[in-house]
């Protein structure tokens, strides 16, 4: 399937993704419990200059504003039958943002969680969940989106039905879980379960991988262990602007645009082929990790020691491939990407 974003990663051998959606938007006035995609028909202003501000930092592509563009999670706002309009529309404005940008530039329609347990554990099918990835999936097609890109999924089950219903849109995909309970997913799944997992999909994502999380040093962990498992799929690394820390009632990202210029270089050292950031990443980090990936060269793998020295300690003391089981307390979901 020919597509934008697969075109330019036969050129190139890294792209840079974008940053922070939520922590832009509650920039901007957003508050919590609100939905950010209604924003997409109320202020598509605001939502043009959140995509534009990734574009001029140098993002080679950037997310939607459709993290919770499900039924289910438009739902909780009495916005459930408002799915494909909702996508649509964010699609339509990133188009028109990246049409204007002078240069190739892909736009990826975001598609998160549902925020439900999937069968048996809980009482989302399959079949209910392919329903509601490819209502969203229809609407981002519909909108102008390049490829689709599944993310913060904990569930290999929700992975499955998400790609699924790309496969139903006709539209090529990407999909990164959130590795953030020891080194595995909230559901006990691991880099090295996941690399083996989209080898078996029709169609496979064209790229995979990590984001959020609980910092960069762990997704930098994570990406070592996609490589590990011997997979040969470009890996995407999207990791969060440091430890989220509460500072005068609001949740700040203590890591510096220095510290993700870093991290960007690591990450491409370690095998992934798109670099972006996570929670609290803003355009002048991203402008910090442009500029180290053009001016650095590729360089080894980095070490688990190296990583602690440059970006921090690990959360834990396991990736999760080793069969240590998560222990440390789980934390409360986000409702907003970034």
């Amino acid at each position: 399937m020919t597509n934008l974003l697969s075109a330019l990663l036969a050129d190139r051998d890294w792209l840079m993704a974008d940053g922070a959606t939520g922590t832009t938007l509650f920039n901007m006035g957003l508050q919590s419990g609100d939905a950010p995609e209604l924003w997409n028909v109320e202020h598509p202003d605001r939502i043009a200059t959140l995509y534009r501000g990734a574009v001029g930092a140098g993002s080679d592509l950037f997310l939607t504003n459709s993290f919770g563009g499900t039924a289910a999670r438009l739902k909780l706002h009495d916005a459930q039958d408002r799915v494909f309009e909702l996508n649509k529309a964010a699609a339509e404005i990133g188009r028109e943002v990246a049409d204007a940008a002078g240069r190739k530039v892909v736009v990826a329609g975001s598609i998160g969680p549902t925020g439900e347990i999937m069968a048996p554990m809980g009482a989302l099918t399959h079949e209910l969940a392919v329903e509601m990835f490819h209502e969203q999936a229809e609407g981002l097609k519909e909108g102008g989106a390049d490829v689709l890109w599944v993310e913060t999924i904990s569930a290999p089950e929700e992975y499955k039905a998400a790609g699924e219903a790309a496969r139903l849109a006709g539209m090529p995909w990407c999909g990164t879980m959130s590795f953030d309970t020891a080194g595995r997913t909230m559901m006990g799944f691991t880099s090295a379960d996941l690399a083996a997992m989209v080898e078996t999909l029709d169609p496979p994502p064209i790229a995979y991988g990590a984001n959020c999380g609980v910092g960069a040093s762990d997704l930098l962990r994570t990406v070592l262990g996609f490589r590990a498992a011997g997979s040969e799929r470009p890996v995407i690394a999207k990791g969060n602007a440091g430890i989220p820390k509460y500072v005068d009632g609001h949740i700040h990202y203590d890591g510096t645009p220095e510290l993700m210029a870093r991290y960007a270089v690591m990450a491409r050292n370690a095998g992934a082929t798109i670099i972006g950031g996570c929670c609290g990443t803003q355009p002048e980090h991203l402008r910090k990790m442009r500029e180290a990936l053009e001016t650095t060269p590729r360089g080894e793998a980095p070490t688990l020691d190296r990583i602690t020295a440059e970006l921090g300690a690990f959360s834990s003391g396991s990736d999760g491939t080793d069969g240590d089981t998560p222990t440390r307390e789980r934390r409360g979901r986000r409702r907003a990407r970034g």
